[in-house]
């Protein structure tokens, strides 16, 4: 299938561009002359929203849940059009992306240990085996183990459940006592294939430590095995047993000395599950009056929540142009151009139904973005899917943009019956 762009510079093979990144990747693509190729699921790619489809010169239609054949099609597609580099926007492809890069000897990532990148038990021993430092956790698969694991009261109170494999906070519950414990970790099982693509998950769950304190991300682009730091950016959840994002601020307010350790710590989790030629999004969580930053988690890609957008907005640097030319093996362009500040704000609804009015303000120096639309179902607020819309702001200096941020959710108005 042979779709849009022209001849151009470098082509690079994304893999499963349908992510929240997307629309980043297909920017940076054209800023830097690039020809991008897509791989991904016949079905799904004519589900794509035009702007995305006719981003991709051609596309590679495979089965991306089938390790082996994907790879068999992705290589001839690699190699019959001289692609240069390959990148994964969807998570749970990211060790597909890396087994590829190797596969037609493109820099990529250490297709060893590619997996601790998707899989938390798998990334909990890969912390350990490079001494850093993270929250304790056990494994268990069922809820009668988690009880066990309780009981012991090596974990303490409260408790962290969470599946093996998934993202977007889905199935992540922070626990008060033995009570909560049982549907907790139903919740982290639930999971048992990721769809769109119907990709089988590792259904056991963990059971970690709660760190209390404030969160942060930070991501580092790796080229030829050299970490280079990005902004840190300060996170906003809410409070309870499900801890959905709010809202991102960048620049993220933290004095410089810690800043600094944020970005190496970040960058030590990025080589420890094997990011060689590619990007980290790593989330740390800081406890009141610490200076070591504890790592919760981190995947081989480019952020989700519109990350990409925060950071360039505050700081100029445009993360998925650094992550492309990594891909390539080039020096990626990760020197900030300014110093202004920007946040997001997600509105979330009260409780899940049906969406029947959404209003949101206009305001200068911020502008908003709908998720869901009047008509839709609105998931219960368990996670990052009940999200309703967005608003951006942006100003001189990080209380403003959070002031402009914070009254033009407050004043948004959402009816949900």
């Amino acid at each position: 299938m042979t779709f849009g762009a022209g001849p151009r510079g470098p082509g690079v093979l994304v893999i499963e561009p349908m992510g929240n990144a997307g629309r980043f990747l297909v920017e940076a693509a054209d800023q830097l002359g690039l020809r991008l190729y897509a791989a991904t699921h016949k079905d799904i790619y004519d589900g794509y929203p035009g702007w995305l489809r006719s981003a991709f010169a051609e596309v590679c239609a495979t089965d991306l849940t089938d390790t082996q054949r994907a790879l068999r099609d992705m290589e001839v597609f690699c190699r019959h059009r001289a692609v240069a580099g390959v990148a994964a926007c969807f998570e749970l492809f990211t060790p597909l992306a890396a087994l590829l890069a190797e596969r037609v000897g493109l820099p990529g990532n250490d297709p060893l240990l590619a997996w601790a990148a998707r899989n938390k038990i798998l990334m909990g021993e890969a912390f350990a085996a490079a001494r850093i430092t993270a929250p304790r956790w056990a494994v268990v698969h069922d809820a009668a183990e988690a009880h066990q694991v309780a009981r012991s009261h090596e974990l303490g109170w409260p408790l962290v459940v969470k599946p093996a494999e998934q993202g977007g906070s889905w199935g992540v519950s922070v626990v008060d006592g033995p009570d909560q414990l049982t549907c907790a970790v139903g919740a982290a099982q639930q999971y048992t294939h990721a769809f769109p693509h119907g990709l089988k998950l590792d259904t056991r769950a963990l059971v970690q430590e709660y760190i209390p304190g404030e969160e942060y991300s930070c991501e580092t682009v790796v080229a030829a095995g050299v970490a280079y730091p990005l902004p840190i950016v300060r996170k906003d959840t809410t409070e309870g047993r499900y801890r959905i994002e709010t809202g991102h601020t960048c620049p993220s307010g933290l004095a410089s000395p810690l800043a600094r350790t944020v970005q190496h710590t970040a960058a030590r989790a990025a080589l420890a599950v094997g990011v060689r030629n590619g990007i980290a999004h790593t989330e740390v969580k800081i406890p009141p009056g610490a200076e070591t930053p504890y790592v919760i988690e981190t995947g081989a890609r480019l952020p989700g929540d519109n990350l990409c957008e925060i950071v360039e907005a505050a700081t100029g640097v445009r993360e998925a142009v650094a992550y492309l030319q990594a891909v390539l093996g080039r020096v990626p362009d990760t020197v900030a151009s300014r110093t202004d500040a920007a946040t997001i704000r997600f509105l979330l609804p009260e409780r899940g139904g049906v969406l029947r009015r959404v209003d949101i303000p206009e305001t200068p120096g911020t502008h908003s973005e709908l998720h869901l639309r009047p008509g839709e179902t609105v998931p219960e607020p368990a996670d990052s899917a009940c999200r309703i819309g967005h608003v951006v702001a942006r100003a001189a200096t990080v209380d403003h943009a959070r002031e402009l941020a914070d009254q033009v959710a407050a004043h948004s108005r959402v009816e949900v019956s």
